[in-house]
């Protein structure tokens, strides 16, 4: 089905509008966007049965266009760049062929040898950065993040569509009985999961943690640090549901990060980011890996300020993404970390200050350990003769 778009897309957006398609609805099963001259007009769309009437359709359309025409695109700031010798070439293929790689569920890979040994070597040596150059304190949390905890972000403003909750049933007798009532009612399966699950389910008080820098703003709230400055290390699963994006190790809804917090004064905070930038360099250079990093902004979503927020941070260089490739064309790259700095703005959502009882400044840098893994293996390939030969005896050992 074509619907045409109310006002045309320029087509340098054309990409931005292309990674926010599969978020119009879940009846959409494929797309195309329809280019003429130098603009995007319409969009041919794959539907499932039952999908809503092209009328609806054209109009969820049209809120998305309108949230990309804001947006303005500029040539990337690239900050470093580094050549590595050798081909790359996407090995999920073969990954999923050796059964090292099953898809679990939608957006769910599990993943097995070599690639977990490989991952906790990579997460080994940056968590070995972040101890004896920053002193990092490291602390395991748990995967639920309290909703509340959640709220003081502003995450749910900015990416609503990532999210992703948890819910249960009432803690009342009469709620189990009635859910077990309904899924025999219904016949068993995911719809009569999913009804009983409406009419009896209990608060969605808790969420899956979108990313995990998040738990340690939720540690250190309300109070003051304690101590004039700090850096905490944590390493876990985060959450981001991707609709139809979904790929390969490179976009999951379910992914691992090692993550660095960074809390106290503002020149404490820059001076630590900067320092975490040239060491990754440095450890990316040693792995054999070519890459860059470059400015970057969040893609923020339906916001009336979306477009102006995203600028300001590629403006004011709050966000810096180390992307590395995973195939030889323009393009195939993935963001393995990025370098975030927030001013004081969780700060203030979650009351974390110094000593003067003044918000302090935050930063933080995230690694994506199964992106990592997936770019090492996309550029040294998967039978561990050819890998950097400290990478090889550490997995070996």
């Amino acid at each position: 089905m074509r619907i045409p778009l109310a006002v045309p897309v320029p087509l340098h957006l054309a990409d931005d509008l292309a990674r926010r398609i599969y978020f119009v609805s879940e009846a959409i099963t494929g797309f195309s966007l329809v280019r003429t001259r130098d603009e995007v007009t319409a969009v041919d769309v794959a539907l499932a049965p039952c999908a809503a009437a092209p009328a609806e359709l054209a109009r969820k359309l049209g809120l998305l266009a309108g949230d990309v025409l804001g947006l303005r695109r500029t040539e990337p700031e690239v900050v470093w760049q580094s050549a590595a010798a050798g081909p790359v070439r996407d090995v999920f293929g073969a990954l999923v062929a050796q059964g090292v790689v099953a898809e679990s569920g939608a957006g769910q890979l599990a993943v097995g040898e070599p690639v977990l040994s490989l991952m906790d070597h990579l997460d080994a040596r940056l968590r070995a950065v972040l101890a004896t150059e920053f002193g990092a304190r490291e602390f395991r949390y748990p995967t639920l993040l309290p909703a509340h905890a959640l709220l003081r972000t502003g995450y749910v403003e900015s990416f609503p569509h990532l999210l992703m909750f948890v819910s249960r049933l009432h803690a009342d007798v009469d709620s189990y009985r009635g859910f077990l009532q309904t899924m025999g009612h219904c016949g068993g399966g995911v719809g009569a999961l999913t009804q009983g699950l409406r009419a009896h389910g209990g608060a969605f008080d808790h969420c899956l943690p979108p990313t995990m820098c998040f738990h340690t703003y939720h540690q250190y709230a309300d109070g003051p640090l304690p101590a004039p400055s700090l850096v905490v290390t944590s390493r876990g699963k985060s959450f981001r549901h991707e609709s139809r994006y979904r790929r390969s190790l490179e976009r999951l809804w379910d992914f691992t990060i090692r993550e660095a917090v960074f809390l106290g004064p503002a020149d404490f905070v820059l001076d630590c980011r900067s320092r975490l930038m040239e060491r990754t360099y440095a450890l990316v250079e040693s792995l054999g890996l070519g890459g860059r990093c470059e400015v970057a902004g969040d893609p923020f979503f339906l916001g009336e300020d979306a477009a102006q927020r995203s600028w300001s941070q590629r403006l004011l260089k709050l966000k810096y993404e180390l992307r590395l490739p995973w195939g030889e064309a323009d393009g195939q790259d993935v963001a393995v970390g990025s370098f975030n700095y927030h001013e004081q703005h969780f700060a203030k959502g979650f009351g974390i200050t110094d000593d003067a009882d003044e918000p302090v400044f935050t930063g933080c840098a995230g690694f994506g350990l199964e992106r990592l893994a997936y770019a090492f293996l996309c550029r040294h390939g998967l039978d561990p003769a050819g890998w950097p030969e400290d990478v090889r005896a550490a997995v070996a050992s």
